[in-house]
This record gives C-alpha cells, structure tokens and sequence, in this order.
C-alpha cells in the first residue's frame, strides 16, 4: 500500500529557445541585465509612463523601443489570459494526488486488493519519474505549446481510463498514463513562468505558484473523501478531471503562441531524444520498487524479491553510464549530477522529499485504519498541512528576495522536518493517539519542507551556468520523484512487515482465523468495520504500532537531508 504526491511545481528554463521575455526583449528588462544578474529593476530604472511594464506583464514590446541586435524575437503572449490555463494544470495535478491520498484505501477496498495499492501510486511515479525530466528536453525540441498541449491530453486521458478501470491492472495502467502527462504539466507549466521570473524573486513567484498547488491540494482531499463515500464513489474523482483539462488544452492551444525555435523534421527531433536514458531509468525504479513492495508482501527471501533488489544498483549504474557516456542529449548529464554544490542540492531533494512523502502516506493510513476516520474525514485532516506548506514556501521565498541569501533557510527548513517526526511519534500511540497531535506533527513537517523546496532550487540555479540551468533543473525533478518513489515504498515495506507480524502475534490463538483475519484486513479496510469489537480494537492497536515503526526510515531519511544540504554552496543573490 502506498501513496505518492509528487510534489511541485518547478522546472527549467530552456537553455536552447528563445524566453518568453528575453534578456532583452524590452528596455525595462534590459535595464535589469545592466544593473545585476537578470534581475528586476528598481523602480528608477522604469520609464516614467510605464507603457513599457504594462507591455511586459502582457508579454509583448511597443514598435517604438528599438532593441539591440540579436535578440530573441518579439513575443504576443497575452499573460493575462494564459496564466488561468497554466494554472489548471498545476492545480490538477496537485488535486489529483490528494484525491488519492483521500481514497486509497477505499479503492483498494472496492477492487478487492488493498495490499496491491502501491502499485496506483508506483505506477503514477514510473511515468513521472522517467519523463518528467525529459520534458525540459521535449519542449527545447518540439516547443513549449507542443508538449503542454501533449501533456493535458494524455493526463486527461489517463484520469478517464482510471473512472473507467474494472480492476487493479486496468486502474495502474491508467494511472502510468496520467503520471506520463502530469509530469509534462508541472515541467513546462513552470518552464513558462520561470522564463519570465529573475533569480532573486524566484522564490517568491514560486510561493505565489505554490498557492495555485496548494489550492489544489486543499480541495482535493475532501472532495475525493466526500466523492468515495457518496453514491457516486471514487471513480468520478478521477473521471471528472477529463473535462477540465480539455478546457485548459482549448485555452492554451487559443491562447499560447511561442515562436518555434527549432524547425527540423520531426524525424529528426525525435533522434534527439533519450529514450535509452529514459528506458534505463524505468527499468532500475521498476525494479527496486517490485523488489520492495514484494518483500512486504511475499516476504524478503523469495527469489521473486531478491532478484529485482539485486539487480537495481546494476541498472542505476547503467543509467549513470548511459547519461554520462552513451547518450548524445542526455536529460540527466554527469557534469552537472556529479558537481558538487549542485549534487549536495539534490541529495537534500532527494532524502527530504522521501522522507515527507512517506510519512504523508502512513499517516493517510492511520486516520483510516488505526483512528476509525473515513475517507471524507481523513481528507480533512491533511487541509492545515497543506496551509502551512504554502506558508513556508512563500514565507522563505520573501526572506530570500530580501536577504538574497539561502544557506540557513534550507537548514533551518530540514531541520523542522527532523524535529516534526517526535510529535508525529507521540500522537499516533507511543504516548498517546490523538488526532490533533497528529496535525500539529504534519503542520511543521509541511512549514518545514515548503521552506527547503523552495531554498534548494534556489541553491540549485545559483550554482549552475546559464547554459545548463534547464538541465541542472530539471534534473532536481529526477532527484525528487527517486526520493519519493524510495521513501514511500520503504515506508510501505516497513508498514507491511509490522502490521503483518503484530497481527500474527495479537491474534495468534487461533492460526487459521488469525490468518484469515490478516488477509482480510490487508485487502480491505472495511473488513475491520465487521469484526467483533475487541478484535477490531486489537487490529487497530496493531495497525497504530506499524505507523510509528515506519517513521524509523522516514527519520533516518531526513537526517541524510539535513547531512547533504549542510555541504550546499551560499551565493549571494544580486539584486532586486
């Protein structure tokens, strides 16, 4: 059983097309390359009527302002119109991974496989984890308007095929092609708009993207808990998204107008892609994440278990050599992986992200099987987690723009994951359960880690050319989905094994109903709803005590964050 969010919204500028607004795409922003390092200006260096700035904010330059030569060409985007669009599909992709957070179980219930969920969410993060880097790649080489139009109909088609799924395999496969999309939406959504953004005030355009995210997540979960307890269940929390990313795709594909940059023959541009790189990548998260979720399940000495967690280092060795040896445009170059001050930035993603996204998974668990809570319920419980995200996100992107610093905030960010874990351990039962313990516990792991998302890719363009800022960046989206594929399959391993041997242990009078009533529970939550009263209290204290081992892991995690953003480089963000 697992869960998975990808989490943010942030992605690379193209380091091969023209920006939306270029450097030098009007004299307003020509006079912020002058004074500093493509930031904005101050308010002295703005004409004195203002036309100019009311031309960018609509993304275009009056016929008048004569710009230096070999400039990028002159762009009609009306950003007024296009920034709703953009913003569907980070709000989707927010709401459709709180949906499933939500009703997890509930699915897994209805199809008679609860200890196969994992795989709604593994299957989601195969796809995400592969090709959302690969879309910083695909938009340098096919275009922006091209693959957000590809990305809102495939992830539309992918939540289609998922209300219309009749059993677990159809329902996983689905979701591999809503992953395949949603990776698109979150990548060059905001490839978009941080090619209109300066690196100091980065950060707060990445609180203001986060609110649009967080939106997303706060009306997510109760309205995909309020759709599975409803009549119409959980197939139209999926179902109903179709619509709306149909709409975005029309207003993008009406509204969206960004001048090809590359016009070779689509022949040749797909030449041009990693698919050996991608291929290899699939194969070693297939592997350690098969490798996992049958340990849990079948348990760790069977071949079907070894065989694939053996193979994994091997395949993640492959994938290196393929990035940094093989591949003629890799999505995941060594240069930039192995730099240390960018590596020591993605080593913080990485560990930080797998230890937030495992703990969002238990504690969904917790509130359902060890506390009694609904769907609906339980939903409702991840909304001031999601408020305090945003507040840190938004929060550390302000004390940035002012300060122009970002060592300390990522430390501090990492640490209040690290100390969020003691509260979270309290109140799920080694001291005492309690439900608002619980939410105070996920309050300061989410403040925490909004903050250090946001740092970190802050940390990530400071220390990288502007030539391989698209890449560096978008290889932060490869450390991030490994993160969360690793810490919420570890967690669900851990969660597994304990539950399995408290179960074994609590009910063990009697094997052959003890077995029968492990099985039950493990398929459906709603199999605890008919057991008499002292063994449903038996198996919810058993449930309890595998939510607060599988912190171990989670704690362990963030630790190793705290360890790798402690050796990432502080430079000074210029200007305003």
């Amino acid at each position: 059983m697992s869960y998975k969010i990808p989490i943010h919204a942030e992605s690379a500028p193209s380091a091969e097309t023209a920006p939306l607004l270029g450097p030098n795409a009007s004299v307003v922003s020509n006079a912020a390359q002058l004074r500093s390092n493509g930031t904005f200006p101050s308010s002295s260096d703005l004409p004195v009527n203002g036309a100019a700035a009311a031309d960018v904010e609509n993304g275009r330059m009056d016929s008048d302002i004569d710009a230096p030569k070999g400039d990028a060409p002159k762009l009609k985007v009306n950003m007024k119109a296009l920034l709703p669009a953009l913003a569907i599909g980070i709000f989707l992709v927010a709401m459709d991974q709180t949906l499933t957070i939500a009703t997890y179980g509930k699915m897994g219930s209805d199809l008679n496989a609860l200890n196969s969920t994992s795989w709604i969410s593994t299957s989601y993060f195969l796809t995400l984890t592969a090709f959302q880097p690969l879309y910083g790649r695909l938009s340098d080489i096919f275009g922006r308007r091209e693959c957000l139009l590809f990305a809102y109909t495939v992830f539309g088609l992918g939540c289609l095929g998922c209300g219309l799924s009749r059993d677990i395999a159809e329902l996983c496969a689905s979701r591999a092609v809503a992953g395949l999309g949603g990776g698109g939406m979150n990548a060059v959504v905001t490839i978009l708009v941080t090619e209109l953004v300066s690196l100091r005030d980065r950060g707060v355009w990445q609180g203001y993207i986060n609110v649009v995210f967080a939106a997303g997540i706060a009306a997510g979960a109760p309205i995909g808990g309020l759709l599975a307890d409803s009549p119409l269940g959980w197939r139209w929390a999926f179902a109903g998204q179709f619509p709306i990313a149909m709409l975005a795709w029309l207003a993008v594909f009406l509204v969206l107008d960004v001048p090809k940059a590359d016009h070779a023959h689509w022949t040749a541009k797909v030449l041009r892609i990693d698919f050996l790189g991608a291929f290899t990548l699939v194969a070693a998260v297939f592997a350690l994440l098969f490798g996992l979720d049958n340990g849990s399940n079948e348990g760790w000495g069977k071949k079907i278990t070894v065989v694939p967690l053996a193979l994994t280092p091997l395949l993640f060795a492959l994938f290196l050599l393929v990035e940094i040896k093989v591949a003629s445009n890799p999505f995941a170059p060594g240069h930039v992986i192995l730099d240390p001050p960018l590596l020591a930035a993605y080593g913080a993603n990485f560990f930080g992200v797998a230890a937030q996204m495992g703990i969002y998974f238990f504690i969904a668990l917790f509130f359902q099987a060890a506390m009694g809570l609904s769907a609906t319920a339980s939903g409702l419980m991840l909304v001031p987690n999601t408020a305090f995200g945003l507040a840190g996100s938004l929060g550390g992107g302000f004390l940035m723009r002012r300060t122009g610093k970002y060592y300390w905030l990522t430390m501090f960010g990492y640490a209040l994951v690290v100390l969020s874990i003691a509260p979270l351990v309290a109140f799920t039962g080694a001291v005492v359960k309690s439900n608002a313990g619980v939410v105070v516990g996920l309050s300061i792991l989410a403040f925490g880690s909004g903050i250090s998302i946001t740092s970190t890719l802050i940390a990530i363009i400071a220390n990288t050319t502007p030539a391989d800022a698209a890449v560096a960046i978008a290889c932060s989206y490869l450390f991030r989905s490994l993160g969360t594929t690793l810490g919420i399959s570890i967690s669900t391993a851990v969660l597994q094994q304990v539950l399995r041997t408290r179960l074994a242990a609590s009910l063990g009078d009697d094997t052959s109903r003890a077995r029968e009533i492990e099985d039950g529970v493990r398929q459906s939550l709603d199999y605890i709803r008919g057991l008499e009263p002292s063994v449903a209290d038996a198996v919810r204290g058993c449930y309890a005590v595998a939510v607060q081992y599988a912190f171990a892991p989670a704690a362990i995690l963030a630790l190793g964050a705290v360890l790798a953003a402690a050796f990432i480089r502080e430079k000074k963000l210029e200007g305003r």
